[in-house]
Protein backbone atom coordinates (compact mmCIF):
# COMPACT_ATOMS: atom_id res chain seq x y z
CA UNK A 1 0.00 0.00 0.00
CA UNK A 2 1.40 3.42 -0.70
CA UNK A 3 1.15 6.99 0.70
CA UNK A 4 -1.74 7.73 -1.33
CA UNK A 5 -3.66 4.44 -0.82
CA UNK A 6 -3.08 4.66 2.72
CA UNK A 7 -3.98 8.23 3.09
CA UNK A 8 -7.43 7.52 1.26
CA UNK A 9 -7.87 4.82 3.74
CA UNK A 10 -7.15 6.55 6.84
CA UNK A 11 -9.60 9.28 5.70
CA UNK A 12 -12.31 6.81 5.28
CA UNK A 13 -11.45 5.24 8.30
CA UNK A 14 -12.29 8.57 9.90
CA UNK A 15 -14.99 9.31 8.00
CA UNK A 16 -16.80 5.85 9.03
CA UNK A 17 -15.25 6.46 12.54
CA UNK A 18 -15.60 9.65 13.35
CA UNK A 19 -12.07 9.54 14.60
CA UNK A 20 -9.15 7.52 14.09
CA UNK A 21 -5.86 6.71 16.49
CA UNK A 22 -2.41 6.80 15.55
CA UNK A 23 -1.64 4.03 17.11
CA UNK A 24 -4.42 1.78 16.14
CA UNK A 25 -3.78 2.97 12.35
CA UNK A 26 -0.04 1.92 12.94
CA UNK A 27 -1.15 -1.64 13.83
CA UNK A 28 -3.48 -2.00 11.45
CA UNK A 29 -1.73 -0.62 8.43
CA UNK A 30 1.86 -2.27 9.63
CA UNK A 31 3.78 0.86 9.56
CA UNK A 32 5.43 2.61 12.11
CA UNK A 33 3.37 5.50 13.83
CA UNK A 34 5.43 7.86 12.65
CA UNK A 35 4.27 7.03 9.19
CA UNK A 36 0.95 7.40 10.33
CA UNK A 37 1.47 11.24 11.55
CA UNK A 38 3.10 12.24 8.50
CA UNK A 39 -0.23 11.37 6.54
CA UNK A 40 -1.94 12.81 9.37
CA UNK A 41 -0.07 16.17 8.54
CA UNK A 42 -1.08 15.57 4.77
CA UNK A 43 -4.54 15.36 5.31
CA UNK A 44 -4.96 18.11 7.83
CA UNK A 45 -2.70 20.31 5.27
CA UNK A 46 -5.43 19.56 2.40
CA UNK A 47 -8.28 20.26 5.47
CA UNK A 48 -9.68 17.32 5.21
CA UNK A 49 -8.85 16.12 9.10
CA UNK A 50 -8.27 18.05 11.99
CA UNK A 51 -4.84 16.65 14.39
CA UNK A 52 -6.16 16.31 17.63
CA UNK A 53 -3.93 14.53 20.47
CA UNK A 54 -3.20 10.84 19.61
CA UNK A 55 -5.00 10.97 16.56
CA UNK A 56 -7.74 13.17 14.68
CA UNK A 57 -11.18 13.25 13.38
CA UNK A 58 -12.97 14.06 9.69
CA UNK A 59 -13.34 17.76 8.86
CA UNK A 60 -16.80 18.12 7.21
CA UNK A 61 -17.11 20.28 3.22
CA UNK A 62 -18.65 19.87 0.48
CA UNK A 63 -17.96 16.59 -0.07
CA UNK A 64 -18.68 14.84 2.98
CA UNK A 65 -21.06 15.57 6.26
CA UNK A 66 -21.58 13.81 9.42
CA UNK A 67 -24.97 12.04 9.55
CA UNK A 68 -27.32 12.14 12.81
CA UNK A 69 -26.51 8.31 13.78
CA UNK A 70 -23.05 9.37 13.84
CA UNK A 71 -23.48 12.03 16.06
CA UNK A 72 -25.63 10.22 18.36
CA UNK A 73 -22.39 8.26 19.10
CA UNK A 74 -19.47 10.94 19.11
CA UNK A 75 -18.45 13.09 22.07
CA UNK A 76 -22.25 12.81 23.54
CA UNK A 77 -21.04 13.78 27.44
CA UNK A 78 -19.63 16.76 25.97
CA UNK A 79 -22.99 17.52 23.85
CA UNK A 80 -25.51 16.83 26.67
CA UNK A 81 -23.61 19.73 28.95
CA UNK A 82 -23.29 21.66 25.88
CA UNK A 83 -27.36 21.84 25.84
CA UNK A 84 -28.17 21.51 29.53
CA UNK A 85 -25.81 25.01 29.72
CA UNK A 86 -27.22 26.61 26.54
CA UNK A 87 -31.09 25.76 27.68
CA UNK A 88 -30.20 28.48 30.96
CA UNK A 89 -30.46 30.97 28.51
CA UNK A 90 -33.99 30.46 27.57
CA UNK A 91 -34.63 33.59 29.75
CA UNK A 92 -38.54 34.75 29.20
CA UNK A 93 -38.44 33.62 25.50
CA UNK A 94 -41.65 32.28 24.63
CA UNK A 95 -41.08 31.04 20.54
CA UNK A 96 -37.90 29.06 20.13
CA UNK A 97 -36.01 27.88 16.84
CA UNK A 98 -34.12 24.73 17.71
CA UNK A 99 -31.69 23.71 14.76
CA UNK A 100 -30.98 20.52 13.35
CA UNK A 101 -28.51 17.96 14.74
CA UNK A 102 -28.03 16.02 17.91
CA UNK A 103 -27.14 18.70 20.55
CA UNK A 104 -30.01 20.71 19.81
CA UNK A 105 -32.04 17.80 20.47
CA UNK A 106 -30.90 16.94 23.35
CA UNK A 107 -31.62 20.85 24.90
CA UNK A 108 -34.98 20.24 22.97
CA UNK A 109 -35.45 17.43 25.42
CA UNK A 110 -34.69 19.58 28.38
CA UNK A 111 -36.68 22.59 27.49
CA UNK A 112 -38.38 23.93 30.97
CA UNK A 113 -42.15 22.17 31.17
CA UNK A 114 -43.04 24.89 33.61
CA UNK A 115 -44.50 27.01 31.22
CA UNK A 116 -45.54 26.90 27.55
CA UNK A 117 -43.46 27.50 24.29
CA UNK A 118 -43.88 27.66 21.25
CA UNK A 119 -41.28 25.33 19.04
CA UNK A 120 -39.97 25.89 16.11
CA UNK A 121 -38.03 23.44 14.24
CA UNK A 122 -36.40 22.02 10.85
CA UNK A 123 -36.03 18.21 12.19
CA UNK A 124 -37.98 15.69 12.65
CA UNK A 125 -35.72 14.31 15.29
CA UNK A 126 -36.01 17.69 17.31
CA UNK A 127 -40.02 17.81 16.73
CA UNK A 128 -40.50 13.84 18.39
CA UNK A 129 -38.19 14.98 21.36
CA UNK A 130 -40.77 17.85 22.33
CA UNK A 131 -44.14 16.36 20.93
CA UNK A 132 -45.20 14.67 24.20
CA UNK A 133 -44.11 17.98 25.87
CA UNK A 134 -46.99 20.92 26.83
CA UNK A 135 -45.28 23.06 24.08
CA UNK A 136 -46.72 23.92 21.04
CA UNK A 137 -44.86 22.03 18.17
CA UNK A 138 -44.53 23.49 14.74
CA UNK A 139 -42.24 21.43 12.03
CA UNK A 140 -41.05 22.74 8.87
CA UNK A 141 -42.04 21.84 5.86
CA UNK A 142 -39.88 21.07 2.96
CA UNK A 143 -37.74 18.09 1.08
CA UNK A 144 -36.27 15.51 3.67
CA UNK A 145 -32.26 14.96 4.34
CA UNK A 146 -32.02 11.80 4.65
CA UNK A 147 -28.61 11.96 6.37
CA UNK A 148 -29.74 14.81 9.28
CA UNK A 149 -33.68 13.87 9.28
CA UNK A 150 -34.17 17.99 8.76
CA UNK A 151 -36.41 19.86 5.93
CA UNK A 152 -34.52 21.93 3.68
CA UNK A 153 -35.70 24.29 0.33
CA UNK A 154 -38.65 26.92 0.25
CA UNK A 155 -41.03 25.69 1.86
CA UNK A 156 -38.79 25.75 4.96
CA UNK A 157 -38.17 29.31 4.19
CA UNK A 158 -41.15 30.40 3.39
CA UNK A 159 -42.52 29.60 6.83
CA UNK A 160 -40.11 30.63 8.74
CA UNK A 161 -40.45 34.19 6.86
CA UNK A 162 -43.98 34.75 8.43
CA UNK A 163 -42.58 34.57 12.38
CA UNK A 164 -40.84 36.69 14.58
CA UNK A 165 -39.50 34.19 16.85
CA UNK A 166 -37.64 35.25 20.37
CA UNK A 167 -34.70 33.15 20.58
CA UNK A 168 -32.80 30.83 17.94
CA UNK A 169 -30.71 28.14 19.50
CA UNK A 170 -28.57 27.51 16.13
CA UNK A 171 -25.46 24.80 15.38
CA UNK A 172 -22.87 24.43 13.07
CA UNK A 173 -20.65 22.25 10.69
CA UNK A 174 -17.64 24.91 11.29
CA UNK A 175 -17.44 28.00 12.88
CA UNK A 176 -14.31 29.90 13.16
CA UNK A 177 -13.25 33.72 13.96
CA UNK A 178 -12.27 34.81 10.19
CA UNK A 179 -14.65 32.97 8.34
CA UNK A 180 -17.85 32.49 10.69
CA UNK A 181 -20.26 29.92 11.20
CA UNK A 182 -20.53 27.09 7.71
CA UNK A 183 -22.01 24.15 6.86
CA UNK A 184 -21.52 21.94 3.87
CA UNK A 185 -25.17 22.10 2.41
CA UNK A 186 -26.61 25.84 0.34
CA UNK A 187 -29.98 24.65 1.13
CA UNK A 188 -29.17 23.79 4.91
CA UNK A 189 -27.44 26.94 5.40
CA UNK A 190 -30.53 28.73 3.71
CA UNK A 191 -32.77 27.86 6.69
CA UNK A 192 -30.42 28.93 9.49
CA UNK A 193 -29.70 31.64 7.83
CA UNK A 194 -33.25 32.41 7.66
CA UNK A 195 -33.70 31.19 11.13
CA UNK A 196 -30.93 33.88 12.19
CA UNK A 197 -32.88 36.66 10.15
CA UNK A 198 -36.49 36.35 11.86
CA UNK A 199 -35.39 35.54 15.66
CA UNK A 200 -34.25 38.66 17.98
CA UNK A 201 -32.66 36.14 20.12
CA UNK A 202 -29.11 34.25 18.43
CA UNK A 203 -27.12 31.33 20.82
CA UNK A 204 -24.79 28.88 19.34
CA UNK A 205 -24.12 25.55 20.75
CA UNK A 206 -21.48 23.18 19.61
CA UNK A 207 -18.65 21.03 20.40
CA UNK A 208 -15.04 22.15 20.35
CA UNK A 209 -14.02 20.22 17.32
CA UNK A 210 -16.12 23.17 14.99
CA UNK A 211 -13.99 25.72 16.10
CA UNK A 212 -11.27 26.72 13.83
CA UNK A 213 -13.12 23.91 11.09
CA UNK A 214 -15.13 25.83 7.77
CA UNK A 215 -16.93 24.17 5.54
CA UNK A 216 -18.67 25.12 2.26
CA UNK A 217 -21.73 27.50 3.09
CA UNK A 218 -21.29 30.61 5.44
CA UNK A 219 -24.77 31.31 6.92
CA UNK A 220 -23.44 34.07 10.33
CA UNK A 221 -20.96 35.80 11.82
CA UNK A 222 -19.35 34.60 14.70
CA UNK A 223 -20.86 38.86 16.13
CA UNK A 224 -24.39 37.82 15.22
CA UNK A 225 -24.56 35.52 18.48
CA UNK A 226 -25.08 37.02 22.31
CA UNK A 227 -23.40 33.65 23.65
CA UNK A 228 -21.61 30.61 22.68
CA UNK A 229 -21.77 27.51 24.35
CA UNK A 230 -19.51 24.50 24.12
CA UNK A 231 -17.11 22.23 25.96
CA UNK A 232 -14.00 22.97 28.20
CA UNK A 233 -12.10 21.82 24.72
CA UNK A 234 -11.94 25.01 23.67
CA UNK A 235 -9.45 26.59 25.09
CA UNK A 236 -9.25 29.59 27.50
CA UNK A 237 -7.34 31.89 25.39
CA UNK A 238 -9.25 30.45 22.06
CA UNK A 239 -12.49 30.97 23.84
CA UNK A 240 -11.34 34.70 25.03
CA UNK A 241 -10.46 35.61 21.35
CA UNK A 242 -14.02 34.68 20.41
CA UNK A 243 -15.36 36.43 23.32
CA UNK A 244 -14.02 39.74 21.84
CA UNK A 245 -15.97 39.54 18.86
CA UNK A 246 -18.96 39.66 21.04
CA UNK A 247 -20.24 36.57 22.19
CA UNK A 248 -19.83 35.34 26.02
CA UNK A 249 -18.51 31.93 25.85
CA UNK A 250 -19.72 29.48 28.00
CA UNK A 251 -17.50 26.61 27.88
CA UNK A 252 -18.71 23.46 30.40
Amino acid sequence: MNAQERQSRILALARQQGRVEVSTLATDLAVAPETIRRDLGVLERRGLLRRTYGGAYPVEGAGFETGLSERETLHVADKRRIAAEAVTLLGDAETVFVDEGYTPQLLAALLPGDRPLTVLTASLSTAAAVVDSPHTVLLLGGRVRSRTLATVGSWACAMLQGFVIDLAFIGSNGVSRELGLTTPDPVVADVKSKAMAVSRRHVFMGHHSKFGASSFCRFAEVGDFEAIVTDAGLSTSEAHRYSLMGPRVHRV
